[in-house]
């Protein structure tokens, strides 16, 4: 989670303060913070934005993040152009490691490829220094449940604009070359 910008909803939690018992954490985004999402999002607005969430230690040296995000958000319907509002309600599960632990590495074979298990568990995420940013995991889970393609209810695309085939009636440009050839 290393970035070089202040990420637009940061809450840093210092690691050495997280024991094996769970601690409770609620964040909730300021205004700033909202129009800062707002834009790093690409959506019209963000009404809300509240997480409930336990951080705990993991393993040795690693920290778990588990809860769920409420957010309400503003984006543009793709048919009619109009404000679509969309209520995201998302459960925030992340594993964070200290950069160079052997729980982040990737499993791979003598050939060097990497063995992925698309349901096996992700890979933690590395940290670092001595402090992990609960409210950019937080946002990272936000931007991934947000639609790309938002519709107002009982939005609906009408005829179809596009010309199919049969519509292009265009003269073949090697239809003149077909004289030709005749002799």
């Amino acid at each position: 989670m290393k970035h070089e910008s202040k990420p637009a909803f940061s809450y840093p939690v210092r690691v050495g303060h997280i024991s094996a018992n769970p601690v409770t954490l609620h964040l909730s985004a300021s205004e700033t913070e909202r129009r800062a999402l707002a834009d790093l999002w690409s959506v019209d607005d963000v009404l809300s934005l509240d997480a409930d969430l336990q951080v705990a230690r993991w393993k040795k040296d690693g920290v778990k993040i588990k809860g769920e995000v409420h957010a309400r958000i503003m984006q543009t319907c793709v048919v009619t152009l109009e404000p679509v509002e969309a209520n995201i309600r998302e459960p925030v599960e992340a594993i964070l490691v200290p950069e160079g632990s052997r729980l982040a590495r990737q499993a791979d074979n003598d050939g060097g490829e990497m063995i992925l298990d698309p349901e096996g568990p992700d890979i933690p995420d590395t940290f670092e220094g001595d402090t992990i940013d609960a409210g950019e995991v937080v946002s990272e889970h936000v931007a991934l449940a947000i639609d790309p393609y938002p519709r107002k209810p009982g939005a609906v695309f009408g005829e179809r604009i596009e010309s199919s085939a049969a519509d292009d009636k265009r003269p073949n440009p090697f239809a003149v070359l077909k004289d030709l050839k005749k002799d």
